[in-house]
């Protein structure tokens, strides 16, 4: 089976989600330093397959691309040349609110909502669950 994997991309450290082997649902599944994604992929890739990486596109309210594509840009190309698995980008606008806004319904607390390697997880199987709902 293969799973769907998404990245809530940032400079210092990158959110996970993956699906379960149906594709049907999201789940959060790491964050790690941006600077050790590729050694964590490669680890990944050993023991699951990937179909799609889903990797959120930062957009400023009008619609134009944020400060951050650069940076993403650059990691999209690197992560195409090394892996060859099909990219799809997914609208990221307001995943972050909505990462905090369901770590406050979950009843997680004012500590642990600070972290946020947590809000970048969230946020990227906030991405993914998104993108599976388009299919």
């Amino acid at each position: 089976m293969s799973k769907i994997l998404a990245f809530d991309y940032g400079t210092v450290r990158t959110g996970l989600a993956e699906t379960d082997d149906l594709k049907m649902m999201a789940f959060g599944l790491d964050t790690i330093p941006t600077k050790e994604i590729f050694s964590y992929l490669n680890q990944y890739l050993k023991n699951n397959t990937v179909d799609v990486f889903v990797i959120g596109e930062p957009k400023q309210m009008n619609g134009l691309e944020s400060e951050s594509e650069v940076f993403i840009k650059e990691f999209i190309k690197k992560l195409d040349s090394t892996y060859h698995i099909p990219i799809v980008r997914f609208d990221e606008r307001f995943t972050s609110k909505m990462a905090f806004d369901t770590m406050i319904a979950s009843g997680i607390g004012k500590k642990k909502r600070q972290n946020k390697g947590l809000i970048d997880k969230i946020s990227a199987t906030i991405i993914l669950q998104g993108y599976l709902d388009t299919l």
